[in-house]
């Protein structure tokens, strides 16, 4: 029976494919605080700049590539049973080949209605307009979940983390919550592999392997590892 490997990443691991982070640019937008354009509120206020900030996030996803760390990932599902729960809207985690990607924070390639939030649809193209509307005649939002709103897919993460094998964070800070708070649902016996440039506190927690390094450099090396120990 195949081990299972509970995978969760974060903002870093698409900043190296060349998709910018809100943290890393102070938190905005050409000018525009992110909370100003990634909220119910501001969505409410002016739409057209929430439309357009996400048209325009969503035609830089579809230009970039994965990089080693999502291929890496994606090679261990040739012998393990990994679920990746990601913080990230792109699909470069699907590009690279992984085939059970859970997305906490939705995906930038999908819409839905805003009148029925089960109603989503995958955008032709990259870019959603004005008067773009679901079968039920309201105007279509991007599939995202905004600051205020929950995270429905918390509690799938959940699930999956406590029947993992294996737990790998990748390219996450652990300060975003409630995502961060997943490494506290391992079981204590459990592996537990971080890689980031920089580890956060977890001093007097068992079973940490620590590679303070980007996800394209640390990953390639955690799936060595656990080809040779666990084949």
């Amino acid at each position: 029976m195949k081990k299972k490997i509970a995978v969760l990443t974060g903002a870093g691991i698409s900043a190296e494919s060349g998709l910018k982070t809100f943290r890393d640019s102070g938190g905005l937008w050409e000018g525009h605080d992110v909370t100003k354009v990634a909220t119910p509120e501001a969505w409410r206020r002016d739409r057209a700049l929430v439309l357009e900030f996400y048209n325009q996030r969503r035609k830089q996803a579809q230009e970039v590539k994965p990089n080693p760390g999502h291929y890496a990932l994606a090679d261990l599902e040739k012998h393990f049973e990994v679920v990746i729960i990601t913080q990230n809207i792109d699909a470069l985690h699907e590009k690279s080949g992984s085939t059970n990607v859970l997305h906490l924070h939705g995906e930038i390639s999908k819409v839905r209605s805003t009148l029925d939030p089960e109603l989503v649809y995958e955008l032709d193209g990259w870019e959603l307009k004005e008067g773009d509307k679901c079968a039920m005649g309201s105007q279509l939002r991007p599939h995202i979940v905004w600051f205020g709103e929950s995270v429905s897919m918390m509690e799938p993460a959940m699930q999956e983390v406590l029947s993992a094998d294996i737990f790998i964070v990748a390219g996450t800070s652990l300060v975003v919550y409630p995502a961060a708070g997943l490494i506290d649902f391992i079981k204590p016996e459990v592996p537990k592999f971080i890689v980031d440039p920089k580890i956060p506190p977890i001093s007097g927690k068992e079973n940490f392997h620590l590679y303070e390094e980007t996800a394209s450099e640390g990953l390639p090396k955690v799936k060595e590892l656990l080809l040779k120990k666990y084949l």
